[in-house]
C-alpha cells in the first residue's frame, strides 16, 4: 500500500512538473512574440524611404555607417539596395527584409520598392506586415504612388504611421501638409511632434507629450551615429535665445493652435487605421528619427492574427505556421540559389522539426533557415511569430503557400496577383543557351516580378511576358543577361488587358469574335485572353454566352 501511495504521489509530482514546464514554455513563447514588431515602409519614389530604413538600422546597431541611395563613387550604398541595377539607378526594385534589436524589441523591417512599376512586389510585402510607416516628402506632400500604397494599407485595416521627411529642405507649411494627408488620403492626423522651422531654419522638433524640444545640429552623413542633440523644456529661456525670437514665438503660436484644434491621440483609432500619428524630421541628417522610433514602438502592436480557411489564427498559438510572400533568386551570385521568404504567423519555428507544406501535401524540413540583412545572411535555429525568415527553395514553393505544423492542414488567404498591363515577346538571341533562358525566365516569374505566358498551341518556343510597369522589362533584360548569361530582345505587343477564363476546361478555339484577341496559357496551363481594349472584352463576352472572365487570380 505504501509503495502504491508513493507511486501515486510521484505521478502527481511528475504531472505537476510537466505542467509547470509547459506553462513556462508558453510564457516564454508569449514574451518573445510580444516583443516583435513587423512593419513595412512605403512611399513615393525619392521621398527618403530607404534612407530612413538605414537610420533605423543605425540606431539598432545593425550597421556602423549609413549609406545613401544616390551616392558618389566612394560612398556606401544603402544596405537594402543589394542588386546591381538598384545601385546603378539609385532606386529600389525589390523588397528587402531586415531585422535588428532595439530597446528590448525585435524589429522586422520590410523595405519596399518605391517605384510604381514594382507595386505588385510592394503589395505582397504589405501582406506580411502588421503596420506601415508612410514616408512623405515635406516639399511635395502626398504623391500618386503614396495614394496607391495607402489604399492597400486601408484594405488590410493595418495601422499607418506617418513620417514627414526632408524638413531641412524647402517644405510646405506644416498645417498644409496635415490637411493634404486628411483631404487626399481620407485619414485623420494626430501630430505627435512638431517641427521648428524648415529648410535652413529647421532647428529641431517639439514633443507634444513631454513638452520638450530636441534641437539638432546637422552633421555629414559620412558615418556619425546620430546628430548632436540638445534638449530643452519649451519654457526654458535659453531655448528662446538659441532658436531666436521669431521661431520661438511661431512655435508657441502653433503649439497653442495644435492643442486646441488637432485630433487627440486615440490608440484604438490608430489600431483600426482611422488615425495616423504624424512625426516630422530629416532622415538624411538624423533629425527626429529616434523620437519617431521610440513612439512608434509604443504605439504599434505585437503580431496580429491572420485569416485562414479555418478563421483567424492567433499568433500566440504554440503551433507553428507561416506563409510565403516573396521568392527571390540569385541573391548570392556565387550560388544559383533561390530563397523563399516566409512570414511566421503563429508559434515558434524550430529548425530541427518537420513542417507540413499544405500545397504539395508534403512533410519536410525547411533547409538553411536564415534571417537577412539585405544580402547578408545569418542561419537561425529558431524564430517566432512576427519574424520573417528565408529558406532555401528547391523549386517547390510558390507565393501564397502555407507552411504549418504536421497535423494542422489549414490554408492562409491567398495573395491576389495584379493583372499585367504591358506585354512583350521575349526573343532569345543565342539559341545555344535555351536551357539557361527557360530557367531564367521561369525563376524570375516564380518570384512574382513578371508573369509569363505561352502561345496556346505552342510550348516554350515563344514566351510572352506581362508586367505591371514597363521598368520591369528593363530589369528582366538586365537579369537575364547578367545572372543567366542570355542575350534577349524584347518585342512590344499591342495588348493592355488580360483576363483569366474562369472555367479552365473551356475550349478556347471555339470562342467567337476573337480575331483581335491573343490566346495564351499561364505556366499552370490555365487559359487566358489578351485584349487591346475594353470594347473588345465586352464584344467577346456578348458573343460567347456563359463565358466568365476574371481580372485577378489568387496565388
Amino acid at each position: 500500500m505504501r509503495y502504491l501511495l508513493f507511486g501515486l504521489c510521484m505521478d502527481r509530482v511528475i504531472c505537476f512538473l510537466e505542467q509547470m514546464i509547459e506553462e513556462k514554455n508558453m510564457a516564454d513563447l508569449r514574451k518573445e512574440i510580444e516583443k516583435r514588431r513587423t512593419f513595412a515602409i512605403i512611399s513615393h519614389p525619392d521621398a527618403g524611404k530607404t534612407t530612413l530604413t538605414e537610420k533605423f538600422l543605425l540606431f539598432g546597431g545593425a550597421i556602423n555607417t549609413a549609406g545613401s541611395v544616390k551616392g558618389k563613387a566612394n560612398s556606401k550604398y544603402a544596405v537594402s539596395d543589394w542588386m546591381d541595377i538598384e545601385k546603378e539607378r539609385g532606386i529600389s526594385v525589390t523588397s528587402s527584409v531586415m531585422q535588428f534589436q532595439y530597446d528590448g524589441y525585435c524589429i522586422n523591417i520590410l523595405d519596399t520598392p518605391g517605384h510604381q512599376d514594382f507595386s505588385e512586389d510592394t503589395y505582397r510585402t504589405l501582406m506580411a506586415a502588421d503596420s506601415a510607416v508612410m514616408v512623405i516628402d515635406a516639399a511635395k506632400g502626398v504623391e500618386p504612388q503614396t495614394i496607391k500604397l495607402f489604399k492597400v494599407c486601408v484594405m488590410r485595416h493595418i495601422p499607418i504611421f506617418t513620417f514627414i521627411n526632408k524638413m531641412d529642405h524647402f517644405a510646405k507649411d506644416s498645417f498644409e501638409l496635415l490637411d493634404d494627408i486628411e483631404t487626399v488620403l481620407g485619414i485623420q492626423t494626430c501630430p505627435i511632434n512638431w517641427p521648428i522651422g524648415s529648410g535652413h531654419d529647421f532647428k529641431g522638433v517639439y514633443d507634444r507629450e513631454t513638452r520638450m524640444v530636441s534641437k539638432f545640429q546637422a552633421v555629414s552623413t559620412g558615418g556619425a551615429k546620430k546628430a548632436e542633440e540638445t534638449d530643452y523644456s519649451i519654457d526654458d529661456e535659453s531655448l528662446k535665445a538659441d532658436i531666436g525670437d521669431v521661431l520661438y514665438n511661431q512655435l508657441m503660436e502653433e503649439v497653442e493652435l495644435l492643442d486646441g484644434a488637432s485630433e487627440e491621440f486615440d490608440q484604438e483609432r490608430v489600431n483600426r487605421g482611422e488615425l495616423t500619428p504624424v512625426f516630422f524630421g530629416s532622415a538624411l541628417n538624423t533629425f527626429g528619427i529616434e523620437t519617431f522610433l521610440d513612439h512608434f514602438l509604443q504605439m504599434t502592436s505585437s503580431p496580429l492574427p491572420r485569416m485562414s480557411n479555418e478563421g483567424l489564427i492567433d499568433p500566440m498559438d504554440e503551433a507553428f505556421s507561416a506563409f510565403v510572400f516573396k521568392i527571390q533568386a540569385n541573391m548570392n551570385k556565387a550560388h544559383r540559389d533561390r530563397i523563399a521568404f516566409m512570414r511566421i504567423c503563429s508559434g515558434k519555428f524550430d529548425a530541427n522539426k518537420d513542417v507540413y507544406h499544405v500545397q504539395s501535401k508534403r512533410k519536410l524540413k525547411l533547409s538553411q533557415p536564415q534571417q537577412l540583412m539585405a544580402q547578408e545572411r545569418k542561419i537561425v535555429e529558431e524564430a517566432y511569430a512576427g519574424d520573417v525568415i528565408g529558406v532555401f527553395d528547391p523549386g517547390i514553393f510558390s507565393i501564397g503557400d502555407t507552411i504549418c505544423q504536421p497535423g494542422k492542414k489549414f490554408e492562409y488567404e491567398g495573395i491576389p496577383t495584379f493583372a499585367p498591363e504591358h506585354f512583350c515577346r521575349v526573343v532569345q538571341l543565342n539559341t545555344m543557351k535555351r536551357k539557361q533562358f527557360v530557367q531564367g525566365v521561369t525563376q524570375i516569374a516564380q518570384e512574382g516580378a513578371i508573369q509569363i505566358f505561352q502561345e496556346y498551341t505552342a510550348g516554350m518556343s515563344e514566351i510572352i511576358v506581362g508586367v505591371v510597369g514597363v521598368l520591369q522589362f528593363e530589369v528582366l533584360k538586365y537579369r537575364l543577361e547578367n545572372e543567366y548569361g542570355c542575350e534577349v530582345k524584347l518585342e512590344p505587343l499591342p495588348y493592355n488587358f488580360i483576363r483569366w477564363i474562369k472555367d479552365p476546361s473551356t475550349d478556347v478555339n471555339s470562342l467567337k469574335r476573337v480575331n483581335e484577341v491573343k490566346k495564351v496559357k499561364d505556366m499552370k496551363g490555365n487559359p487566358l485572353l489578351l485584349f487591346t481594349n475594353q470594347w473588345t472584352i465586352n464584344t467577346v463576352l456578348e458573343h460567347n454566352e456563359g463565358l466568365e472572365l476574371l481580372e485577378f487570380r489568387k496565388n
